[in-house]
């Protein structure tokens, strides 16, 4: 057998423990392994796949990034033409993609993505490529499984990050800021905010007014506090407005964040205390995966060549209640996962005391 492996979406911490995990199973049955390079934008050249040996996924459990190269963009079903007079049309180039590994001999797919790259892999199944998908993205924003690979690695370096930073504004009394990645979800702001001791944290799931933020404040310093620290997600966004949006690439999503500029403004011009804003950005998904995500992402992997070899295609490995699954693809493909508002995890943020902007 012949498969290939792919990473697509952005990075995340633990690709690299996937890729060396399903590389090394696949060689111990004796089958081969290519990897494609940058998604699925590497079929489009003259060099399709790089052979994946023992060799070649030699000592990357650790590494963070991925050795294959990520796409957030490049979605095969509109790849972007931009035409003389500056604009950009979108063609299909999917049957491409599927006649490539054909060509190549690719019997199966192990694509290691999100909920952008699962989509893909749904539509490409129904084209007739066999996939095994594999959970990535810090956002841990995926439907159907506990937790995602680079999760846990956000959030360890998010709460590092503002524990470093209360430091600051209980030294100059200031209101410091955080802006955390997730896109629409709040899993990395509400778990590194809580385990921070955040006075105040900002989810897209609980639309925030500037009044709720405003009298925490006030409370703080009525209890002696002068000092507070704000954890807001990306996607954050006003009771009566929309998400803090900067910008749209050419075929990107639309690009998040400003939430945390904003509140500095507001809270200074409404209170009067200095505040700073931080962005902790691309940082949360860089450097080596923790602990906890190599070991899950070297289970992801070994478990989607299992997958493989019993001819259980279209399915995505996830983990529910510390055990591996598969489910299919079809059940995940334009969903995402949001934090419900009766976790117990938002239940114990209220309890105590941390305002959640509503």
């Amino acid at each position: 057998m012949k498969i290939a492996i792919n990473t697509g979406g952005g990075d995340a911490p633990g690709l690299n423990a996937v890729i060396r995990s399903a590389t090394k199973a696949a060689l111990r049955r004796g089958w081969e392994v290519v990897g494609l390079r940058n998604g699925y934008a590497s079929l489009y050249t003259d060099n399709p796949g790089e052979p994946l040996t023992h060799e070649a996924v030699k000592g990357i459990t650790m590494q963070g990034g991925t050795i294959l190269g990520a796409a957030n963009r490049g979605n095969p079903f509109e790849i972007p033409v931009l035409q003389p007079d500056g604009s950009y049309i979108y063609v299909d180039k999917s049957d491409q993609v599927v006649s490539k590994l054909a060509e190549m001999g690719v019997d199966a797919v192990v694509a290691i993505g999100g909920d952008g790259s699962m989509h893909l892999a749904h539509r490409l199944s129904e084209k007739g490529l066999k996939i095994v998908g594999v959970p990535k993205t810090i956002d841990n924003d995926l439907v159907g499984c506990d937790t995602t690979l680079g999760f846990d690695t956000a959030c360890s370096i998010a709460t590092e990050a503002i524990d470093r930073i209360s430091t600051t504004a209980e030294s100059h009394q200031r209101a410091m800021i955080v802006e955390v990645m997730g896109r629409y979800a709040g899993w990395i702001a509400l778990h590194s905010g809580l385990a921070s001791s955040a006075d105040v944290i900002l989810i897209p799931e609980i639309p925030f007014t500037l009044d709720s933020v405003i009298k925490k404040l006030d409370d703080l310093k009525k209890h002696g506090k002068e000092h507070a620290l704000i954890v807001v997600a990306e996607g954050a966004k006003l009771k009566d407005g929309a998400h803090f949006v900067k910008g749209k690439q050419v075929g990107q999503a639309e690009l998040l964040g400003g939430a945390a500029a904003w509140l500095e403004k507001e809270i200074m011009a409404r209170t009067g205390q200095e505040t700073r804003s931080v962005i902790l950005g691309h940082q949360q998904r860089g450097g080596r995966p923790s602990i906890y995500d190599r070991l899950i992402s070297l289970r992801f992997g070994a478990e989607a060549i299992r997958a493989i070899e019993v001819g259980d295609f279209n399915k995505l490995v996830v983990m529910k209640e510390n055990e591996l699954r598969r489910i299919p693809i079809a059940d995940v493909a334009g969903k995402f996962k949001t934090v419900p508002l009766d976790s117990d995890t938002i239940m114990t943020a209220r309890d105590i005391g941390i305002c959640l902007g509503d």
